[in-house]
């Protein structure tokens, strides 16, 4: 029967596999982080596959726009036409129903010669006029047969982007959904703990992108879950609480208690408003940035044994307490990640 390691090394080499991944070196490693490698690598692959889309939606709804203003043109077109439609049909009609016009040759007829005057400027000022307004029907013909190709045209490019665009999210959902469902069954037959599923789920490259968003204002996405439920921290300092929690445990027999951490600018807004002059001006607390802790569990009684040994220990894992901490405002609970420039 096959060990759990080797059990292990087998799913490893499956989803290696599957992903097109170098099997053979991947497999004589750590499988833990042959794992963390395809999780990071899948979600870079996913991430560049979502801006390729949004790009493509971001052209798309410019042809769309486009699409727009040429059926808008072509409807001023239409208007046009059949506005000039009607004065023309006028003047043809007029011309007809003229008695006894008979052209320029009227005047040597028997009729009243004022009368035969009148009815060839009749005559003369029609065809002007309709010269004009057929010239002026064939620009506009022209156009609208211009305007009606390229309307069509957009429509039916349109039609295939959209087409093509919706098979893409459909294949990108399908395919985030397929990796997930390999890594998790991959994590399940490793068979490793908590604490290391939890190291395994947080990139610490996710930390560069967290720095890029306000105090207060980081998506979920570039924060990594601590042991405590509904707890976040920015990736770099969560990996190093889950190396600090697990030495807290190993002292004290249980995990560390944690009342606060990753606080959002709207939390922040809250608190402050609670107690002015105590907390941080909201946009400006390390909290917001995602590396920062309140702690409880003794820790927040200063001179207890935990928050003695806290003091001891925290900064082998990159933690500390501030110097304002201990006077201004008192805060035993309040620990960071990183020194106090960062």
């Amino acid at each position: 029967m096959p060990t759990p390691r080797s059990a292990g090394l087998t799913a490893v080499f499956l989803v290696m596999t599957t992903l097109g991944a170098p099997v053979a070196q991947a497999a004589v490693k750590d499988p833990l982080e042959a794992l963390r490698r395809q999780a990071s690598a899948a979600r870079t692959q996913l991430e560049k596959a979502t801006k390729q889309m949004e790009s493509r939606k971001k052209d798309l709804a410019r042809s769309q726009d486009k699409l727009r203003t040429t059926l808008k043109d072509l409807g001023k077109a239409e208007a046009e036409l059949n506005r000039i439609r009607e004065p023309l049909a006028r003047l043809a009609n007029a011309s007809y129903q003229q008695p006894g016009a008979a052209g320029s040759m009227a005047i040597f007829g028997g009729g009243n010669v004022g009368d035969a005057l009148r009815a060839t400027a009749d005559v003369t000022h029609l065809a002007n006029g309709q010269d004009a307004l057929v010239r002026k029907a064939d620009e506009l013909q022209s156009r609208r047969s211009r305007l009606t190709s390229e309307a069509q045209e957009l429509q039916s490019k349109n039609a295939v982007e959209q087409t093509q665009l919706q098979q893409e999210i459909d294949g990108l959902k399908n395919k985030s959904t397929q990796l997930t469902k390999q890594l998790t069954s991959m994590l399940k037959k490793l068979r490793i703990d908590r604490d290391r599923r939890l190291e395994l789920g947080c990139d610490k490259d996710l930390a560069k992108n967290a720095r890029n968003f306000p105090n207060g204002l980081i998506p979920s996405k570039y924060l990594c879950p601590l042991p405590q439920k509904g707890e976040q921290l920015r990736a770099d300092a969560a990996l190093a609480f889950y190396k600090l929690n697990a030495a807290y445990k190993r002292r004290f027999g249980r995990d560390m208690c944690v009342t606060d951490s990753y606080r959002s600018l709207a939390d922040q807004n809250r608190i402050y408003s609670q107690r002015p002059g105590f907390a941080a001006v909201p946009g400006t607390s390390n909290h917001g940035r995602g590396q920062a802790l309140d702690l409880c569990g003794g820790v927040q009684s200063s001179g207890s044994t935990q928050f003695n040994w806290m003091e001891s220990n925290s900064k082998k894992y990159g933690w500390l307490h501030p110097s304002w901490a201990y006077s201004n405002p008192f805060e035993p609970w309040h620990w960071e990640y990183g020194t106090e420039e960062d």
